[in-house]
């Protein structure tokens, strides 16, 4: 039976014992420059506009943001990251993050990738998940028209046919190798669709142990109701349903597109009613564990606190399999290392690509680091206190 303890998501000694003085500074650069809003822009111009006229700037960007945020070019050049991770007990999600070129031969190419990704996690406990987004398997317009109930003409039929195939093939190639798959959430007004396909997969793949995994954003005013719902269904069809955890990631679209389309928008009025859904969701998921299989995926420092109490009070094993914590890769090292250490399962989404095709993901990360009015962002506090912590040690 686990033991009752007293996590500190504080501890920077533990938070940052992977990294090497050499290393602090290097981040404090980084995220020095991603709390200036003016310089995150620039220098997301300046890069986008050096690849496109071939400018040598690949190296610079590996050393910088590439390094901190991604694992590497390739699975093969992500090993070393995996490698390090599982020094500290902290596993993988290999997170393939290029974005699509919205046509047949790139969704293919993304299809073999992501089962790529499979095949590596196969058998390797530092490997638990693999992950794919619907929209880099086929074309989100045609999703749109679906959940609008439109007809789609005969082109439109085939190619969702073939979204649908690759969906339910990266679920069974999961299946077959016993590994777990992560279905990211998307925009609401596609993502009846994807939950459609997402709870068929898992009717077939989940009936003895938990394979398929939806995603559910608790932005959503009406997400914490879509989740007991969903568990109704499956106990009701007698599988086991995934719930990976986010508290989401399209707010400023979601609430602009209501707005000019004159809907009621998806999105909770405000934070705390958002915090309150997601605490909710974690201990609907722990009361009924067993049938519900979990991913949090927070960056919240009390609602990771949260879980592990729920888990404590719950005496379920730490190590359990169907429970995990999960961070964004050069992000939140305080809650990951300080979790892990505590001998909670801890996963980090790791996103690898060529450098040039994961700049998208890039700038969004550069952006959601970005301090507002000039305040420092959580993770530039820690690393500045790390800094002074050696210093003082070494006095």
């Amino acid at each position: 039976m686990p033991t009752k303890t007293k996590i500190s998501l504080e501890n920077l000694e533990v938070a940052f014992a992977s990294k090497s003085d050499a290393d602090l500074r290097k981040m404090y650069l980084i995220f020095a420059t991603m709390n200036s809003n003016t310089a995150v822009k620039m220098g997301i111009k300046m890069a986008n506009l050096a690849f496109k006229i071939k400018f040598p700037i690949k190296g610079l960007m590996k050393s910088t943001m590439f390094g901190h945020f991604c694992g590497g070019e390739s699975i093969e050049d992500s090993q070393q990251t995996v490698d390090e991770l599982a020094a500290f007990n902290i596993k993988t999600i290999l997170d393939y993050s290029v974005e699509g070129e919205g046509n047949e031969v790139s969704y293919e190419a993304t299809y073999k990738e992501i089962l790529r990704t499979i095949e590596r996690s196969a058998g390797d406990d530092n490997i638990p998940f693999a992950v794919f987004k619907v929209t880099g398997l086929g074309d989100y317009k045609i999703m749109i028209k679906v959940q609008e109930g439109k007809m789609l003409n005969n082109a439109e039929r085939a190619s969702f046919d073939k979204l649908k195939a690759r969906v339910d093939g990266l679920c069974q190639a999961a299946a077959e190798a016993n590994t777990r798959i992560l279905i990211d959430a998307e925009e609401s007004w596609f993502q009846d669709v994807i939950d459609q396909m997402v709870y068929e997969a898992m009717e077939k793949y989940n009936q003895k142990d938990c394979i398929v995994y939806n995603t559910y954003q608790m932005y959503r005013h009406d997400m914490l109701q879509r989740l007991k719902d969903a568990n109704e269904v499956a106990e009701s069809k007698g599988y086991k349903l995934g719930a990976k955890l986010v508290r989401g990631a399209y707010m400023e679209k979601e609430r602009e597109r209501a707005k000019v389309k004159g809907y009621r928008s998806p999105i909770q009025p405000d934070k705390a009613s958002s915090d309150r859904d997601y605490d909710a969701a974690l201990a609907f998921c722990i009361e009924n564990f067993g049938q519900i299989s979990l991913v949090s995926g927070s960056h919240n420092e009390r609602s990771n606190i949260y879980l592990t109490e729920l888990i404590e009070k719950k005496q379920i094993n730490p190590k359990d399999e169907n429970v995990y914590f999960a961070q964004l890769y050069g992000m939140s090292d305080n809650i990951s290392y300080n979790l892990a250490n505590a001998g909670f399962n801890v996963v980090k989404y790791v996103p690898y690509g060529p450098v040039e095709k994961v700049m998208p993901y890039l700038g969004r990360r550069a952006e959601e680091n970005t301090s507002v009015a000039g305040q420092s962002s959580r993770e530039f506090d820690l690393i500045k206190k790390e800094i002074a912590r050696r210093r003082n040690f070494n006095k």
